[in-house]
C-alpha cells in the first residue's frame, strides 16, 4: 500500500547552535564603512548557514530523515537592491557543492518555500519582478548544489485583490513572463485565506503545475467540503514529475486559532487524511509544518509506531496497511 515519508522545515529542535537562517540587515551593513569587509562578513555568514545545512542533513541522515525544507535565508541581503552587483554564489561554490553530493549520496529531497513576498500575480511590477529574482536565486542555490531544481520550489497563489476570477487571470498572464526554467522548478499549494484547493487546481491543470495539497488550510478554507472529490485530479498534476507527490501536514493551534500551526501534529487528523488517499500513490511525502520541526517528526512517528495499520520503515517512513 501507500508509503508515507515525513520531512519538516529549515530548523532542528536537536541539534543546537545550528541556525541556517542568520542574517544581517541593510542597516547594519550600512554600518561598516568597508563596503568590501561588509560584503565579507555577508559571505561569512552565508557561509556559516550552509555549514548549519549541513549539520542538520547529517543529523536527518542519522534518524532515517529523507525528506527536509530548505530556509530560503541562506543568503542574507541577496536580492538587495543595492548590492545587485554581489556575486555571491562564487564564494559559496564549494559548500553548495558539498551539501549537493551529501543529498545525492543519500538520497534526500530537498526543496524551498519561499516566502510570502514572492507574489507572481502582483499588481505591481516592481513586486513581480522581485519575485522573479528571488525565485532566480533558489533556482541557482540547487543548480550549484547539483540538484536538479525541477518541482523544488513550492509558492502560494498570491494575491487576491478583492476579485478572484481576475486575480487568478493575471497569474496566468504573468507566468508567461517566468523564464521557462524557473518555471519548471515550481509548485504550487492551495492557501488558508485566499485561493482555494479548488482555485489552485484550476491553475495548475492550466499551467502544467503539480498542486501541493495542504490539508490543514483546506480545512481553514474550502469551497468543497469534500476534497477528496478533487484527490485523482491532485495525483494527475505529479504526473510528469520525477518526485513522489507532496502534501503539507500541520494541525490548528486550537478551534479559536484555527489557522495557526500547533507545536505537534494530530495524529488523528492526519489518519483521516491518509485513510483516504491510501492505495491511490505509491508514496506521498509529507512535509511537516509543526512549530517544533524535527521534534514533532520524531513524535509523530512514536505515535504512529503504535499503530496496528502501519507498518514502520523506519525513523522517518511508514507503510499503510
Amino acid at each position: 500500500m501507500t508509503i508515507v515519508r515525513l520531512g519538516y522545515v529549515a530548523m532542528s529542535k536537536y541539534v543546537k547552535n545550528a541556525s541556517p537562517s542568520q542574517t544581517m540587515t541593510f542597516k547594519q551593513f550600512e554600518t561598516i564603512r568597508d563596503r568590501e569587509a561588509a560584503i565579507r562578513k555577508l559571505e561569512r555568514i552565508s557561509l556559516d548557514n550552509l555549514h548549519n545545512t549541513l549539520r542538520i542533513l547529517k543529523h536527518n541522515r542519522a534518524s532515517d530523515i529523507f525528506f527536509y525544507r530548505l530556509t530560503s535565508r541562506l543568503i542574507p541581503l541577496a536580492n538587495h537592491q543595492e548590492l545587485l552587483d554581489w556575486h555571491y554564489m562564487k564564494p559559496l561554490r564549494k559548500k553548495l557543492i558539498e551539501i549537493g553530493n551529501y543529498v545525492k549520496q543519500h538520497h534526500m529531497r530537498i526543496d524551498f518555500h519561499p516566502d510570502h513576498f514572492v507574489v507572481l500575480n502582483s499588481i505591481k511590477k516592481e513586486i513581480l519582478k522581485n519575485s522573479i529574482l528571488t525565485l532566480r536565486m533558489h533556482y541557482l542555490l540547487l543548480k550549484r548544489m547539483g540538484i536538479n531544481p525541477e518541482h523544488r520550489c513550492v509558492i502560494h497563489v498570491g494575491g487576491k485583490y478583492k476579485e478572484t476570477e481576475r486575480s487568478l487571470e493575471r497569474f496566468i498572464d504573468n507566468w508567461m513572463l517566468v523564464p521557462r526554467t524557473i518555471q519548471q522548478m515550481m509548485m504550487l499549494e492551495n492557501d488558508d485565506t485566499s485561493f482555494t484547493l479548488d482555485d489552485t487546481l484550476f491553475l495548475c491543470e492550466k499551467l502544467g503545475i503539480p498542486l501541493v495539497f495542504d490539508y490543514h488550510h483546506h480545512l481553514a478554507h474550502h469551497q468543497k467540503d469534500n476534497w477528496t472529490e478533487n484527490w485523482e485530479r491532485i495525483v494527475q498534476t505529479w504526473k510528469h514529475s520525477p518526485l513522489p507527490i507532496k502534501m503539507h501536514i500541520s494541525s490548528p493551534k486550537s478551534k479559536e486559532q484555527m489557522r495557526h500551526h500547533a507545536d505537534y501534529i494530530d495524529v488523528d487528523m492526519f489518519f483521516r487524511f491518509l485513510k483516504e488517499i491510501n492505495g491511490s500513490v505509491p508514496q506521498i511525502d509529507c512535509m511537516i509544518e509543526a512549530k517544533y520541526k524535527d521534534a514533532a517528526l520524531f513524535r509523530l512517528m512514536k505515535q504512529v509506531g503504535m499503530r496496528e495499520d502501519v507498518e514502520v520503515m523506519d525513523g522517518g517512513a511508514f507503510r499503510l496497511k
